[in-house]
């Protein structure tokens, strides 16, 4: 698919006639339209197989119904419930996933041995076993102990404060809070021995003369990496990066297997319960595709910046 954009410049010269928004006409080429009959034909094979060769009947109007009814209590429908906590796992997986895959690429590039060889024995562990196994190594094993361990005992199990909006749109209730914190954790933990391989692979592509001209300016060792070495690294690796929290969203269906209330289990307990299998769970793979999809778009903008960043370098 091909976009024609058409922009003046802020100042339009002397004589021009007056400047106009940006147009975008949308034009299919022969491979967009081949694709696209490629795609039809190949949904309405399913359509047709799903009718004639196993004679399933479609329920899209219960399914749609059920998916948008609201709770005993008048609350949000708990399909709803469960994207919106996707969502959430989703941001905050990310958020603890870039802050510690930085560190893991810090200390995996240290010059202490032993801080070098605990980052790289962790991420060579995590890359290397399944993240299902994974999952049910950390949250059986490990979260039921590191949550005493660190003192919130009382906040995630016992907590008997007000809340406020602020803490339902962040956090959601509090009797799903250890949930939310085992789900971010899993989830986090994984995707960090992968972006702290992105980022290593970044800063390893800068050059030595970058780093030869920021010790030439007496720059400290902080000052150097976050106003010489990291911009340039982080515009390199935008595209990769993207990728790997894309991942994080749909990698957030794997924690439904240890009970937490994000949006396969709410669409696994609809579909079992109502027997709309087909349906129900073409509605998830839909709302996890826009997700993705709507995040994909995100990063482009961003990809974008940092291209033209790198070009006026």
């Amino acid at each position: 698919m091909t976009v024609a954009k058409t922009s003046c410049n802020n100042t339009p010269q002397a004589g021009s006639p007056p400047s106009v928004g940006r147009r975008f006409n949308f034009k299919l080429n022969k491979l967009d339209v081949t694709l696209l009959i490629i795609i039809g034909c190949f949904i309405g094979w399913l359509a047709y197989r799903s009718s004639i060769g196993i004679h399933y009947h479609w329920h899209w109007h219960q399914a749609l119904k059920l998916v948008f009814t609201c709770g005993h209590d008048g609350g949000l429908p708990y399909f709803i419930k469960g994207i919106i906590s996707t969502i959430r796992v989703s941001i905050w997986g990310m958020i603890f996933a870039a802050i510690f895959g930085l560190l893991l690429a810090l200390a995996h590039r240290s010059s202490f041995k032993i801080i070098k060889l605990i980052a790289s024995s962790y991420i060579q562990l995590v890359r290397n076993i399944p993240p299902l196994v994974f999952v049910f190594i950390f949250y059986f094993f490990i979260s039921n102990q590191l949550i005493p361990l660190l003192g919130l005992s009382d906040l995630f199990r016992h907590y008997n404060g007000q809340e406020n909006i602020l803490q339902i749109v962040l956090f959601g209730h509090n009797n799903l809070w250890e949930n939310l914190f085992s789900g971010v954790l899993c989830v986090g933990l994984i995707a960090a021995a992968y972006i702290a391989e992105i980022i290593r692979s970044g800063i390893d592509t800068i050059s030595k003369g970058q780093w030869e001209a920021a010790d030439s300016l007496g720059l400290s060792t902080y000052s150097r990496f976050r106003f010489v070495i990291f911009p340039q690294a982080f515009a390199a690796i935008v595209p990769t990066l993207a990728g790997q929290f894309i991942s994080i969203v749909k990698d957030s269906s794997i924690i439904s297997l240890i009970s937490i209330q994000e949006m396969t289990f709410t669409g696994s307990e609809i579909a079992n319960s109502s027997g709309f299998i087909f349906e129900i769970w073409l509605i998830v793979g839909a709302v996890y595709f826009i997700l993705c999809f709507s995040l994909s778009l995100l990063f482009r903008k961003l990809e974008k910046y940092s291209s033209r960043y790198l070009q006026q370098r």
